[in-house]
């Protein structure tokens, strides 16, 4: 599981650097770099104060939920652990709807895109946000039937192995009938896994196959569910960290740098938040926990690094920088609203802990609106 969930992450941070930083070394035309506010003394303690404080803050937001298997009130079972949950959703979806599709726009619709390209004749970024979540949505759903065959047919193998055949209770009769022998066996068919459960007065396929065969709990496809979730969430989370990091990282103007690093320092620790919440809901085991933990920590402060690195160089109005950023924001963008508002909100609204107990569903849509909120006033200043 380890080096599959850590490539995906991996290989997305590379691609996005692969294609941002020689994009943006190239001529803008004439088009303008914005040095007019350069102060590079200021700045670069600017950076490292970003560096840092974006480091603590999104430590402490994946912290917390990690924290609540001592904490009895920050325990993912615990009313709180909705609500602060929620908070986190509220701000991811206010930063795909409020902070990264407004810019791709701005980048694909800038008057330095050549005025023969199509680019302004037509939303691309409109076009990116849809692929993303589209895309998301494919991954999500194909990633969970996948894992959650590959857990079935491992289940089944031990279990067949160890007896030749699975002991298990009829879903519809739990309680059987005297006198009637009755047994599951479990059959394979190109690839799936078949369950039948014999009885003296019939034959019958019953859905507690997954049950039987991972486990025996049925929390065990909600930690299926939740180990795609985190991955999704996170992959969404590495594209546009590594553009807004190398942005700021290759900023000269201090008044530009200074809302920046109280904005992403903000929006870093509530995105930890509700990441490590998803992460310690998947049950990982402690290697992959903490690789993932450092990987969300890390990504955001080493390319300002990057992006520091390279400032004498990097050009953000160049054509190419400002399509490969629109583009790679729009799909970042479609992501976190799919995963806000399908993975995180919708998959706690129907929790079976949170139906039927309106006090806590009223609580959880408060917690999200004051997190859109507030992420959205933040964009008046970043």
């Amino acid at each position: 599981m380890k080096s599959a969930m850590d490539r995906p992450l991996l290989l997305a941070a590379i691609v996005a650097l692969i294609i941002i930083v020689p994009a943006a070394q190239a001529d803008d035309g004439g088009c303008g770099s914005g040095k007019a506010g350069t102060n590079h003394r200021s700045a670069n303690s600017l950076k490292i104060a970003a560096f840092f404080s974006i480091l603590i803050c999104g430590a402490l937001g994946c912290g917390l939920p990690v924290m609540g298997r001592r904490v009895p009130w920050l325990n993912a079972d615990a009313d709180a652990f909705f609500l602060i949950k929620a908070l986190a959703a509220g701000v991811i979806l206010s930063t795909g709807f409020i902070h990264i599709l407004p810019d791709a726009f701005e980048d694909l619709t800038s008057d330095c895109l050549p005025v023969s390209g199509p680019w302004k004749e037509f939303p691309f970024a409109g076009l990116g946000a849809m692929v993303g979540a589209i895309g998301a949505l494919i991954f999500d759903t194909v990633a969970t039937a996948y894992i959650t065959r590959v857990q079935l047919i491992k289940g089944t193998a031990h279990a067949v192995a160890c007896s030749g055949s699975v002991v298990g209770v009829d879903e519809e009769n739990p309680a059987g009938a005297a006198g009637e022998g009755r047994h599951q066996e479990v059959e394979m068919h190109e690839g799936y896994v078949d369950l039948h459960t014999h009885a003296s007065n019939g034959h019958a396929h019953g859905s507690a196959a997954l049950v039987v065969a991972v486990g025996g709990s049925h929390d065990d496809k909600y930690t299926i569910r939740q180990r795609v979730i985190s991955q999704v969430l996170e992959l969404g989370i590495v594209v546009h960290s590594v553009i807004i990091g190398i942005s700021l990282g290759a900023c000269p103007d201090p008044d530009t740098i200074k809302p920046l690093v109280i904005a992403l320092s903000f929006h870093q620790m509530f995105e930890g938040i509700g990441l490590g919440g998803c992460i310690v809901q998947a049950k990982f085991k402690a290697t992959s926990l903490i690789t993932m933990i450092l990987f969300f920590c890390f990504t955001t402060p080493v390319s300002i690094g990057i992006g520091a690195a390279i400032s004498s160089v990097y050009n953000e109005n160049s054509p190419n920088a400002l399509i490969m950023e629109g583009l790679l924001n729009s799909v970042a963008a479609g992501i976190l609203v799919y995963m806000a508002l399908v993975d995180l909100l919708a998959e706690e609204l129907t929790n079976p802990k949170v139906q039927g107990r309106w006090k806590l569903q009223l609580g959880i849509y408060i917690f999200m609106l004051i997190g859109a909120g507030l992420m959205s006033m933040l964009a008046k200043w970043a």
